[in-house]
């Protein structure tokens, strides 16, 4: 064993012991392993930095990008919903779907943004259903990790595995290649997620907090009834609307007339303005299915609505507010803030006005639509306090559904060879951003840093593995442990002892990390055995991302 090779597995140790007990962030983990086999020159600095020029880590941040533009379009959301409308009021059969659509959507774009997308819509379930949240919460995780399995891009070792493959010269990893295993999984893991959630998760009343997090809570908001509404010239109660929408109808007003009494004979008329409470995500449904106009609608131009990029926040009346005792119109809350009241929310009481004429109190939140680059003004305002960004959008981009063809037309020309999925997924991210469907600031915004550092990091660890022989020793180990089980020349008995030490690695490291390591050490197995690397390699993948199960 030569010294390169002590100093790598000595890193090894360290970088185990640091992923295992979370010391550092995983990020720094992989670059400190990566810094210090530089220090003692077992990398050169080119091996050291070729993880950042690494098509997997350019491939997962245009992935990135790719799934914000089409979370923004709130398709995922509308879909998941008319799905389940036509699934019924069957609480397990309804809770079956729900895994399966998580896991569907997972394999299409990253895992964290398919577990935000569905937290609210799981809530939701558990309120319809009167169950707990943590019965759910645990399994949407679990599904979202099985759906990675489903497509090439569906998880990052994934990438990994596949870039490995073409740096050997070997046919990289095709878009559904993992397909028909991953539904085998995916079949398992409904299963494994059912029989958890019944049985073994407990059941905490925890449903307040988490509709007062994931924005559930309604607010005071109005809209406006279109000409080329569904709903004009239809009576109130011909439409499902509290049950679809989860809104409260305060009142209906026609001219100078409003309706609150017997409203569900009333018929609608277009341009009648609706006062509702409902809560965020289903304002957006409504406003996208019903094609009525909300207050940013009808109070801001086309031209403001499209050209500035614009977010909702939440923010809360100060107990100093000059907002107090004044209303929204009063307040010229556009001229001073550059930015909207779409909505207010007042806790142990129902507002019954309009948003514009209700008299704000200390503690009052308001739902505010802003572009970004004010957002740093409307912060410094002793008025409010700002809480936080909502991951909601009234989809007001240009070219909005070039998001939602863009990764489906990724993933077929690239099944056919067309182009690779590193080309197709740049190209795509320079598409939008071209056609400002996404601005740069949402694309900068959308890529998970950590994740870019992290396999950056780690790639080098897999240049020196091959450079210091460390794939000779443990390959070995893991070939003698097969032969132990008698697997001679069954190249199933391999698969097995390898998806096994891939599986126990993954529970303590990183899954990332796992792909980086076991790569050129599967190499090494293959050539030493004589069987094909492209199984061993696609049970690595499997591997990493099954440990819970």
């Amino acid at each position: 064993m030569t010294p390169d090779l002590y100093v790598l597995l000595s890193v090894f140790l360290i970088m185990v012991v640091l992923f295992t007990f979370e010391i550092l962030p995983l990020e720094v983990t992989a670059l400190l392993g990566t810094g210090i086999l530089l220090l003692f020159d077992v990398l050169t600095v080119d091996e050291a930095l070729s993880g950042f020029s690494n098509k997997a880590v350019i491939t997962i941040g245009a992935m990135f990008i790719l799934g914000r533009s089409l979370v923004k379009t709130g398709f995922l959301e509308v879909f998941a919903d008319f799905i389940y409308s036509k699934v019924g009021q069957n609480k397990w059969l309804t809770i079956i779907t729900f895994f399966a659509l998580v896991s569907l959507f997972s394999g299409l774009i990253n895992n964290t943004a398919a577990v935000a997308i569905f937290i609210p819509l799981a809530i939701n379930l558990c309120q319809r259903f009167h169950i707990s949240p943590t019965k759910l919460l645990l399994p949407l995780s679990y599904a979202a990790i099985i759906g990675g399995m489903l497509t090439l891009i569906g998880t990052s070792t994934n990438l990994i595995v596949s870039s490995f493959m073409g740096e050997h010269n070997m046919i990289p990893l095709s878009m559904f290649e993992f397909t028909k295993l991953g539904l085998v999984f995916l079949a398992i893991g409904i299963i494994y997620n059912i029989l958890i959630a019944r049985f073994i998760l407990p059941s905490r009343a925890i449903v307040s907090s988490l509709t007062q997090k994931y924005h559930i809570g309604t607010y005071l908001t109005e809209f406006r009834v279109n000409s080329s509404s569904p709903i004009v010239g239809k009576r109130l109660n011909s439409f499902d609307l509290s049950e679809k929408y989860q809104l409260d109808v305060i009142k209906v007003m026609r001219g100078e007339t409003s309706y609150s009494m017997n409203l569900s004979n009333l018929i609608i008329e277009e341009n009648d303005v609706f006062i509702v409470q409902i809560n965020i995500k289903n304002l957006v449904k409504l406003k996208n299915e019903l094609n009525v106009s909300l207050l940013t609608d009808i109070k801001m131009s086309q031209e403001e609505l499209i050209d500035s990029n614009h977010v909702l926040v939440e923010a809360i009346v100060t107990q100093q507010s000059d907002l107090i005792g004044n209303t929204i119109f009063d307040f010229n809350f556009k001229r001073k803030f550059s930015g909207f009241v779409l909505a207010i929310k007042r806790q142990q009481e129902l507002l019954r006005d309009k948003v514009a004429h209700v008299r704000l109190r200390f503690s009052d939140t308001l739902l505010i639509m802003i572009a970004k680059e004010k957002l740093n003004q409307l912060r410094q305002s002793m008025d409010l306090i700002v809480m936080e960004e909502l991951d909601v959008h009234l989809r007001y981009e240009r070219y909005w559904w070039m998001s939602i063809l863009i990764i489906p037309v990724i993933m077929i020309l690239s099944s056919f060879g067309v182009f690779s999925i590193v080309k197709g997924a740049v190209l795509g991210t320079i598409l939008l951003l071209a056609l400002k469907s996404l601005s740069m600031q949402d694309a900068y915004e959308s890529i998970n840093w950590s994740v870019i550092f992290l396999i950056a990091g780690l790639v080098p660890i897999g240049v020196a593995i091959t450079k210091t022989g460390a794939d000779f020793y443990i390959g070995q180990m893991i070939i003698l442990c097969a032969e132990y089980f008698g697997a001679g020349s069954n190249p199933e008995i391999y698969i097995s002892v390898l998806y096994f030490f891939t599986f126990i690695l993954s529970a303590f490291i990183s899954n990332a990390a796992v792909a980086v390591i076991l790569g050129p050490i599967t190499l090494f197995i293959s050539q030493s055995i004589g069987i094909d690397a492209r199984p061993l390699l696609i049970t690595i993948c499997f591997g990493a991302s099954a440990s819970f199960i």
